[in-house]
Protein backbone atom coordinates (compact mmCIF):
# COMPACT_ATOMS: atom_id res chain seq x y z
CA UNK A 1 0.00 0.00 0.00
CA UNK A 2 1.63 3.65 -0.90
CA UNK A 3 2.18 6.01 2.59
CA UNK A 4 0.82 9.30 3.14
CA UNK A 5 4.41 10.87 3.28
CA UNK A 6 5.49 10.04 -0.17
CA UNK A 7 2.52 8.78 -2.08
CA UNK A 8 -1.35 8.99 -3.34
CA UNK A 9 -2.17 11.37 -0.85
CA UNK A 10 -0.06 13.92 -1.46
CA UNK A 11 0.12 14.03 -5.09
CA UNK A 12 -3.75 13.53 -5.12
CA UNK A 13 -4.38 16.80 -3.13
CA UNK A 14 -2.34 18.47 -5.35
CA UNK A 15 -4.11 17.06 -8.25
CA UNK A 16 -7.43 18.50 -7.08
CA UNK A 17 -6.42 22.02 -5.73
CA UNK A 18 -4.42 22.81 -8.96
CA UNK A 19 -6.11 21.17 -11.62
CA UNK A 20 -8.96 18.89 -11.40
CA UNK A 21 -11.07 21.48 -9.45
CA UNK A 22 -11.59 23.87 -11.96
CA UNK A 23 -12.63 21.14 -14.66
CA UNK A 24 -15.11 19.71 -12.04
CA UNK A 25 -16.40 23.22 -10.50
CA UNK A 26 -18.93 23.31 -13.85
CA UNK A 27 -20.94 20.60 -12.41
CA UNK A 28 -21.51 21.82 -8.98
CA UNK A 29 -24.75 23.92 -9.82
CA UNK A 30 -26.55 22.02 -11.90
CA UNK A 31 -26.14 18.92 -9.29
CA UNK A 32 -27.21 21.13 -6.68
CA UNK A 33 -30.12 22.06 -8.12
CA UNK A 34 -31.13 18.66 -9.50
CA UNK A 35 -35.02 17.98 -8.72
CA UNK A 36 -34.31 14.50 -8.43
CA UNK A 37 -29.93 12.86 -7.79
CA UNK A 38 -28.70 11.54 -10.66
CA UNK A 39 -25.27 9.07 -10.64
CA UNK A 40 -22.46 8.71 -12.67
CA UNK A 41 -20.79 9.16 -15.84
CA UNK A 42 -24.36 9.05 -17.08
CA UNK A 43 -26.20 10.67 -15.09
CA UNK A 44 -28.59 8.24 -14.23
CA UNK A 45 -31.56 9.53 -12.53
CA UNK A 46 -32.28 8.03 -8.58
CA UNK A 47 -35.47 6.34 -10.16
CA UNK A 48 -34.06 4.50 -12.76
CA UNK A 49 -30.57 3.73 -10.53
CA UNK A 50 -31.43 3.80 -6.49
CA UNK A 51 -28.22 4.16 -5.04
CA UNK A 52 -29.80 6.08 -2.30
CA UNK A 53 -32.24 4.13 0.69
CA UNK A 54 -35.62 5.23 0.75
CA UNK A 55 -36.02 5.82 4.62
CA UNK A 56 -33.35 8.70 4.79
CA UNK A 57 -35.28 11.11 7.45
CA UNK A 58 -33.00 12.19 10.65
CA UNK A 59 -29.95 9.68 8.96
CA UNK A 60 -26.84 10.53 10.24
CA UNK A 61 -24.38 10.58 7.20
CA UNK A 62 -20.79 10.61 6.02
CA UNK A 63 -19.87 11.95 2.13
CA UNK A 64 -16.27 10.81 1.74
CA UNK A 65 -14.47 12.30 -1.22
CA UNK A 66 -17.62 15.01 -1.35
CA UNK A 67 -16.04 17.36 -3.57
CA UNK A 68 -18.58 19.78 -3.86
CA UNK A 69 -20.73 17.92 -1.95
CA UNK A 70 -23.75 18.12 -4.43
CA UNK A 71 -24.52 14.14 -2.90
CA UNK A 72 -24.28 15.72 0.42
CA UNK A 73 -27.23 18.01 -0.54
CA UNK A 74 -29.43 15.87 -2.15
CA UNK A 75 -29.24 14.00 1.60
CA UNK A 76 -29.95 17.17 3.17
CA UNK A 77 -33.05 17.70 1.26
CA UNK A 78 -34.40 14.81 2.57
CA UNK A 79 -33.87 15.45 6.19
CA UNK A 80 -30.60 13.64 6.71
CA UNK A 81 -27.83 14.91 8.74
CA UNK A 82 -24.86 15.02 6.35
CA UNK A 83 -21.29 15.71 7.29
CA UNK A 84 -18.86 15.76 3.68
CA UNK A 85 -15.36 14.81 3.98
CA UNK A 86 -12.62 16.14 1.27
CA UNK A 87 -9.02 16.48 0.59
CA UNK A 88 -9.29 19.47 -1.50
CA UNK A 89 -9.57 23.08 -0.56
CA UNK A 90 -10.78 24.09 -3.51
CA UNK A 91 -13.27 21.52 -3.75
CA UNK A 92 -14.81 22.58 -0.26
CA UNK A 93 -14.33 26.18 -1.08
CA UNK A 94 -16.97 25.37 -4.32
CA UNK A 95 -19.03 23.45 -1.84
CA UNK A 96 -19.23 26.28 0.79
CA UNK A 97 -20.23 28.67 -2.02
CA UNK A 98 -22.91 26.29 -3.26
CA UNK A 99 -24.03 26.07 0.35
CA UNK A 100 -24.51 30.10 0.59
CA UNK A 101 -26.36 30.34 -3.23
CA UNK A 102 -28.84 27.30 -2.03
CA UNK A 103 -29.75 28.46 1.69
CA UNK A 104 -28.52 24.14 2.47
CA UNK A 105 -25.94 24.27 5.88
CA UNK A 106 -24.08 20.74 6.87
CA UNK A 107 -20.50 20.71 8.00
CA UNK A 108 -17.69 20.34 5.64
CA UNK A 109 -14.10 18.61 7.03
CA UNK A 110 -11.42 19.50 4.99
CA UNK A 111 -9.21 15.77 6.05
CA UNK A 112 -8.73 12.55 4.18
CA UNK A 113 -10.70 9.63 3.86
CA UNK A 114 -8.23 7.22 4.83
CA UNK A 115 -7.57 9.30 7.88
CA UNK A 116 -11.27 10.47 8.92
CA UNK A 117 -11.05 13.52 11.58
CA UNK A 118 -14.76 11.74 12.83
CA UNK A 119 -15.66 9.43 15.94
CA UNK A 120 -16.19 5.81 15.30
CA UNK A 121 -19.86 4.99 15.14
CA UNK A 122 -21.07 8.82 14.20
CA UNK A 123 -22.88 7.32 11.13
CA UNK A 124 -26.14 5.62 10.19
CA UNK A 125 -24.75 6.12 6.39
CA UNK A 126 -21.39 6.37 4.44
CA UNK A 127 -21.68 7.31 0.69
CA UNK A 128 -19.09 7.92 -1.76
CA UNK A 129 -19.55 8.29 -5.53
CA UNK A 130 -16.18 8.53 -7.44
CA UNK A 131 -14.68 10.09 -4.16
CA UNK A 132 -12.60 7.56 -1.61
CA UNK A 133 -14.28 4.56 -3.87
CA UNK A 134 -11.80 5.55 -7.11
CA UNK A 135 -9.10 8.05 -5.56
CA UNK A 136 -8.47 6.29 -1.54
CA UNK A 137 -6.72 2.91 -1.29
CA UNK A 138 -9.64 0.13 -0.36
CA UNK A 139 -7.30 -1.11 2.36
CA UNK A 140 -7.30 2.20 3.93
CA UNK A 141 -10.66 4.11 3.23
CA UNK A 142 -13.11 0.97 3.50
CA UNK A 143 -11.75 0.43 7.24
CA UNK A 144 -12.45 3.67 8.11
CA UNK A 145 -15.86 3.76 6.50
CA UNK A 146 -16.85 0.10 8.75
CA UNK A 147 -15.06 2.68 11.86
CA UNK A 148 -17.68 5.09 11.07
CA UNK A 149 -20.68 3.16 11.17
CA UNK A 150 -23.03 2.30 13.39
CA UNK A 151 -23.81 -1.32 13.74
CA UNK A 152 -26.76 -1.54 10.72
CA UNK A 153 -25.49 1.59 9.24
CA UNK A 154 -24.80 1.24 5.54
CA UNK A 155 -21.96 1.63 3.21
CA UNK A 156 -22.58 2.82 -0.61
CA UNK A 157 -19.96 3.70 -3.19
CA UNK A 158 -20.34 3.88 -6.82
CA UNK A 159 -16.73 3.73 -8.84
CA UNK A 160 -15.69 2.41 -12.35
CA UNK A 161 -16.47 -1.40 -12.88
CA UNK A 162 -13.51 -3.22 -12.12
CA UNK A 163 -14.12 -4.68 -16.03
CA UNK A 164 -13.96 -1.49 -16.90
CA UNK A 165 -10.60 -1.08 -15.20
CA UNK A 166 -9.28 -4.04 -16.82
CA UNK A 167 -9.74 -2.95 -20.43
CA UNK A 168 -8.72 0.38 -19.80
CA UNK A 169 -4.95 0.94 -20.92
CA UNK A 170 -3.02 3.13 -19.26
CA UNK A 171 -3.74 6.05 -21.81
CA UNK A 172 -7.08 5.99 -24.63
CA UNK A 173 -10.08 4.45 -24.24
CA UNK A 174 -11.44 1.15 -23.04
CA UNK A 175 -10.99 -1.74 -25.49
CA UNK A 176 -12.82 -4.67 -26.02
CA UNK A 177 -8.76 -6.92 -25.06
CA UNK A 178 -7.93 -6.83 -21.17
CA UNK A 179 -5.35 -4.57 -20.89
CA UNK A 180 -4.41 -5.03 -17.18
CA UNK A 181 -4.28 -8.36 -15.04
CA UNK A 182 -7.01 -9.06 -12.84
CA UNK A 183 -4.85 -11.03 -9.95
CA UNK A 184 -3.16 -7.98 -8.03
CA UNK A 185 -5.45 -4.96 -9.36
CA UNK A 186 -4.91 -2.84 -6.91
CA UNK A 187 -3.05 0.65 -8.04
CA UNK A 188 -4.08 1.98 -11.31
CA UNK A 189 -2.16 4.52 -13.13
CA UNK A 190 -4.04 6.45 -15.75
CA UNK A 191 -2.20 9.34 -18.01
CA UNK A 192 -4.31 12.22 -19.22
CA UNK A 193 -4.28 13.93 -22.11
CA UNK A 194 -2.16 16.69 -20.92
CA UNK A 195 0.35 14.18 -19.79
CA UNK A 196 -0.75 13.73 -16.36
CA UNK A 197 -0.34 10.77 -14.21
CA UNK A 198 -3.27 9.91 -11.85
CA UNK A 199 -3.37 6.87 -9.56
CA UNK A 200 -6.27 5.22 -8.83
CA UNK A 201 -7.68 2.34 -7.13
CA UNK A 202 -10.01 -0.44 -8.01
CA UNK A 203 -10.06 -4.30 -6.58
CA UNK A 204 -11.03 -7.58 -7.77
CA UNK A 205 -14.70 -8.59 -6.54
CA UNK A 206 -13.28 -11.44 -4.11
CA UNK A 207 -10.88 -9.56 -3.04
CA UNK A 208 -13.00 -6.28 -1.85
CA UNK A 209 -15.73 -8.82 -0.46
CA UNK A 210 -13.43 -10.46 1.83
CA UNK A 211 -11.96 -6.90 2.45
CA UNK A 212 -15.64 -5.60 4.01
CA UNK A 213 -15.80 -9.08 5.45
CA UNK A 214 -13.00 -8.68 7.33
CA UNK A 215 -14.33 -5.10 8.31
CA UNK A 216 -17.55 -6.62 9.90
CA UNK A 217 -19.22 -5.49 6.63
CA UNK A 218 -22.16 -7.37 4.86
CA UNK A 219 -22.13 -7.04 1.15
CA UNK A 220 -25.87 -7.07 0.51
CA UNK A 221 -25.49 -6.04 -3.21
CA UNK A 222 -23.94 -5.20 -6.20
CA UNK A 223 -25.43 -3.26 -9.39
CA UNK A 224 -23.23 -3.24 -12.56
CA UNK A 225 -24.67 -0.31 -14.28
CA UNK A 226 -26.38 -0.68 -17.61
CA UNK A 227 -26.65 2.55 -19.13
CA UNK A 228 -29.73 3.40 -20.62
CA UNK A 229 -30.25 3.79 -24.07
CA UNK A 230 -31.37 7.28 -24.07
CA UNK A 231 -28.12 8.00 -21.85
CA UNK A 232 -25.05 10.32 -23.10
CA UNK A 233 -21.68 10.80 -21.65
CA UNK A 234 -19.91 13.44 -23.10
CA UNK A 235 -17.41 14.02 -20.78
CA UNK A 236 -15.88 11.01 -20.29
CA UNK A 237 -14.79 9.76 -23.81
CA UNK A 238 -12.70 7.30 -22.20
CA UNK A 239 -15.70 4.93 -22.35
CA UNK A 240 -17.29 4.42 -26.04
CA UNK A 241 -21.16 3.80 -26.47
CA UNK A 242 -20.39 1.06 -28.78
CA UNK A 243 -18.21 -0.27 -25.30
CA UNK A 244 -21.04 0.74 -22.76
CA UNK A 245 -23.97 -0.91 -24.33
CA UNK A 246 -21.82 -4.48 -24.24
CA UNK A 247 -19.89 -4.18 -20.42
CA UNK A 248 -20.97 -2.44 -17.17
CA UNK A 249 -18.28 0.68 -16.70
CA UNK A 250 -20.15 1.66 -13.62
CA UNK A 251 -20.66 -0.43 -10.43
CA UNK A 252 -22.56 0.87 -7.22
CA UNK A 253 -21.84 -1.90 -3.81
CA UNK A 254 -24.22 -1.95 -0.94
CA UNK A 255 -22.82 -3.13 1.89
CA UNK A 256 -23.98 -3.14 5.87
CA UNK A 257 -22.55 -2.63 9.40
CA UNK A 258 -22.96 -6.47 10.72
CA UNK A 259 -25.33 -6.21 13.86
CA UNK A 260 -24.38 -8.04 17.14
CA UNK A 261 -25.43 -11.15 17.33
CA UNK A 262 -28.25 -11.17 19.64
CA UNK A 263 -29.79 -8.36 16.96
CA UNK A 264 -29.17 -10.26 13.59
CA UNK A 265 -32.32 -12.35 13.63
CA UNK A 266 -34.47 -9.16 14.30
CA UNK A 267 -33.45 -7.85 10.71
CA UNK A 268 -35.10 -8.90 7.48
CA UNK A 269 -32.21 -8.91 4.49
CA UNK A 270 -32.35 -6.04 2.07
CA UNK A 271 -34.02 -7.36 -0.75
CA UNK A 272 -32.86 -6.32 -4.42
CA UNK A 273 -33.82 -7.73 -7.85
CA UNK A 274 -30.97 -8.37 -10.08
CA UNK A 275 -32.58 -8.61 -13.44
CA UNK A 276 -32.16 -4.44 -14.02
CA UNK A 277 -36.17 -4.08 -12.88
CA UNK A 278 -37.05 -2.59 -9.33
CA UNK A 279 -37.88 -4.60 -6.85
CA UNK A 280 -41.40 -3.89 -5.05
CA UNK A 281 -39.13 -2.24 -2.02
CA UNK A 282 -37.20 -0.21 -4.46
CA UNK A 283 -40.40 0.85 -5.77
CA UNK A 284 -41.62 2.37 -2.36
CA UNK A 285 -38.12 3.48 -1.75
CA UNK A 286 -38.08 5.90 -4.93
CA UNK A 287 -41.85 6.87 -3.82
CA UNK A 288 -40.24 8.27 -0.77
CA UNK A 289 -37.98 9.93 -1.98
CA UNK A 290 -40.31 12.08 -4.21
CA UNK A 291 -42.48 12.64 -1.65
CA UNK A 292 -40.28 13.46 0.70
CA UNK A 293 -38.26 16.04 -2.02
CA UNK A 294 -41.97 17.47 -2.53
CA UNK A 295 -41.92 18.40 1.09
CA UNK A 296 -39.05 19.97 1.19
Amino acid sequence: MADEAGGHVPATRRQWDERLSVWFERYAHSRWAAAEPYWGMWCIPQSRLPVLPGDLADTTAVELGCGTAYVSAWLARVGAHPVGVDISASQLATARRMQIEFGLRFPLVHGDAERVPLAAACADLVISEYGASLWCDPYRWIPEAARLLRPGGRLVFMAESTLARMCLPEEGPATERLARDLFGLHQVVRRGSSGTTYRQFALPHGERIRLMGGCGLVVEDLIEVQVPPDAANNDFPEYPDEWVRRWPAEEVWFARRRLPASETCRRRPTRRRRDGNESPATVRANGQWQRSHRRG
